[in-house]
């Protein structure tokens, strides 16, 4: 049996050709071919994993929502709930003023955000269950409007003539009104169709005329916005040969117009709905809002200003948990605007 050495192979042994070839370049990939044959939605999504800041905005907003869908399951976990008062029922937990006896507003291992001054309920299921209000008639307000702000800026953009000029001067009336000015003082006239003044209203009775108030003024600036869109999508060369080709109107609005707006409709719900949050807890703040016993982030800051001199960690964890989420919220629809359409990047 013979057995031949690598030098009697030939080839065997010798520099390839990017050892032996100086001017040898690997081949590199073209990003563009590579991007080839993958949908919008998907690329949307490769860019929008790019950014660093989006990503980590999207997991805060996240955990926002998940503490306020589990709510339930953190109060029975942590032991406490947010309308027992524990300072007045446990001696030892408030001095003679009504102010946490422990410092920093009495946190300690029992509890981990101190107490509420006054009333001596624990601070932390306060505003886990206050981030669950704010959350649940905000997203409620939020999908309202985006719905009505489709339903009238699409249908006027489309059909135009007499049916935009109809639904743009109703649009107009409706911009006419002062937003906080108006939710200040329309808000508690609406309670008294339903409520008599001397009875107290039920809290459900008065979340539905919140979202149905703040609903009411909130969809106008999307509807514009989709207006002059479907404007200037209504002439494309698309929406042309399914209009020649008898597609009924009903088919091209959800089939050729809506999907080309997802843009814009994402984009402003992004910035809807923390604008919504903080007009939620400005009402509340008011007075004309969520009011006691209903755990509520405006109502915590408004119990907040009044006793800020004497207790300043009250304020601090439903102040600082506004600004974080606010933040990320705000940081997280630039991101999405970017990664629809990165010519707007940064």
């Amino acid at each position: 049996m013979t057995s031949t050495s690598p030098a009697a192979v030939p080839g065997a042994g010798s520099p390839g050709p990017e050892k032996s070839d100086p001017s040898f370049a690997p081949p590199v990939k073209d990003p563009q071919k590579e991007l080839v044959g993958r949908s919008p939605g998907r690329l949307m999504w490769m860019r929008f994993k790019r950014d660093r800041t989006g990503v980590v905005s999207a997991c805060i907003v996240l955990a926002f929502f998940l503490i306020a869908a589990l709510a339930p399951v953190i109060s029975w976990l942590y032991g406490k709930d947010p309308y027992t008062r524990y300072g007045e029922i446990r001696p030892g937990l408030l001095n003679e003023n009504k102010y946490p006896i422990k410092p920093n507003g009495g946190i300690d291992g029992e509890f981990w955000f101190g107490l509420e001054p006054g009333l001596g309920r624990d601070v932390f299921t306060q505003l886990v269950y206050g981030i669950r209000t704010s959350l649940s008639l905000a997203v409620a307000i939020t999908l309202l409007s985006v719905l009505t702000a489709i339903v009238i800026g699409v249908a006027g953009g489309y059909f135009g003539g007499r049916t935009d000029y109809l639904l743009g001067r109703l649009t107009d009336l409706m911009m006419s009104f002062p937003n906080q000015l108006f939710f200040i003082a329309f808000t508690p006239v609406v309670m008294a169709l339903f409520v008599n003044p001397q009875d107290e209203m039920p809290t459900w009775m008065r979340a539905c005329v919140l979202v149905y108030v703040m609903w009411l003024l909130g969809w106008m600036t999307l509807a514009r916005l989709l207006r002059g869109q479907t404007l200037s999508l209504r002439e494309r060369e698309f929406v042309e040969a399914a209009k020649v080709a008898g597609t009924p109107p009903a088919r091209i609005i959800r089939k050729e117009l809506l999907p080309n707006l997802v843009t814009p409709i994402l984009v402003q719900a992004t910035y809807m709905l923390p604008n919504n949050v903080t007009a939620i807890a400005g009402l509340s703040f008011l007075g004309v809002g969520m009011l006691e016993p209903t755990p509520d982030w405006g109502r915590m800051f408004a119990k907040g200003a009044e006793v800020y001199q004497s207790d300043l960690t009250y304020m601090f964890f439903p102040g600082g948990a506004m600004v974080i989420f606010i933040l990320a919220f705000n940081l997280l629809g630039d991101s999405v605007r970017d990664a629809f359409d990165p010519k707007t990047g940064r």
